[in-house]
């Protein structure tokens, strides 16, 4: 019995009408043998969870660097949450949760160490430029194993325009999008307070009248205005006018008075001179790049090979190579 065509006959029942249905995927560059069991976005998701890029996320920043406390959010649970939130929206619309989960789950495999400190400060040094969605979509298309994991077309366009002007073809990956914003807003005022950043009282009084003065009312009124806003019109996933101009403003202020020069931040230029010193090094010396990277290295663009590998990394092995490469180490005899 095939059980995956009786799922891919089962989402024409169940679907609404604007899903993107698992069957019609515009298929992947690499063709391969259908799974019997599994539907195309099912195998994606499940290749971005078994990948080692995965796994590295739990030991990158989303804001606070390295944190000590066992609660804070790391990349890991930030994707985590965005996958929750995103799969809640799309199953309340009827569209594909399997499209949902593997982009959301994908969408930040390229991130750097250190968070966006690390992207930026790769961007400096890197030419043409870096940019963590542009090397999420590289990791699935080329770095992970080797040669990449060969994702659908339909999760490899989600991974790209998560973030940045262009939207997603597909309405879940829209809805990924946006569910990626409602996580980080309301995480990273939860994780601000608890270190101490923020207070509830400094939060900006008209937004939480809208939105919620709770971390799990924010959230909740976030999400069910996107599927109320949603219910009907399917074009463009959006938020009603009211919750948008409240959610940007939310955000808006994370930016003054967290993201930018606040206490959790204090750690960042220490965290982006590692990044471009690795970064310089390894563009000088090549030859001490491992593996697949040093093989890259010879066959193409240093630069390049250089760039990947520290993208890669997580927050504490960045700080061991830099030890290993700038300090001194005792002398053996």
């Amino acid at each position: 019995m095939d059980i995956r065509l009786r799922t891919e006959e089962l989402e024409y029942r169940i679907f609404s009408p604007h899903a993107c249905f698992s069957c019609e995927s515009r298929g992947r560059a690499q063709p391969e043998e259908e799974c019997e069991v599994r539907t195309a976005f099912q195998r994606d998701r499940d290749r971005i969870i078994h990948s080692k890029s995965f796994r590295r996320l739990k030991h990158k920043t989303q804001v606070f660097t390295i944190p000590e406390g066992d609660h804070y959010r790391t990349r890991l649970t930030h994707t985590l949450e965005v996958s929750q939130i995103a799969r809640t929206i799309v199953r309340a619309l009827r569209l594909n949760e399997d499209l949902a989960e593997a982009v959301a789950l994908g969408h930040d495999l390229g991130h750097t160490p250190f968070g966006h400190a690390g992207e930026e400060a790769l961007n400096e040094v890197f030419l043409p430029g870096f940019k963590h969605n542009e090397q999420s979509l590289r990791v699935v298309d080329e770095l992970e194993g080797g040669k990449g994991l060969n994702l659908t077309w339909e999760v490899r366009d989600g991974i790209l325009n998560h973030t940045g002007p262009t939207m997603p073809a597909t309405l879940e990956g829209q809805v990924v999008k946006i569910a990626d914003r409602v996580a980080y807003i309301n995480h990273d005022i939860d994780d601000a307070i608890r270190g101490g950043v923020l207070t509830p009282e400094e939060l900006p009084e008209d937004c939480l009248e809208i939105l919620g003065r709770e971390h799990r009312e924010r959230i909740n009124t976030m999400v069910l205005d996107l599927i109320q806003t949603n219910w009907n019109e399917r074009e463009v996933i959006k938020m009603s006018p009211v919750i948008k101009t409240a959610t940007d403003r939310l955000r808006d202020f994370l930016f003054e008075y967290v993201y930018i020069g606040s206490e959790a931040k204090r750690e960042e230029a220490k965290a982006r001179h590692v990044v471009q010193f690795l970064y310089r090094y390894f563009q000088k010396n090549p030859g001490e790049l491992p593996g697949e990277y040093l093989k890259r290295a010879r066959t193409g663009n240093a630069r390049r090979a250089a760039c990947d590998y520290i993208a890669g990394m997580t927050d504490r092995f960045a700080i061991r190579v830099y030890q290993d490469l700038y300090t001194p180490h005792p002398w053996a005899y």
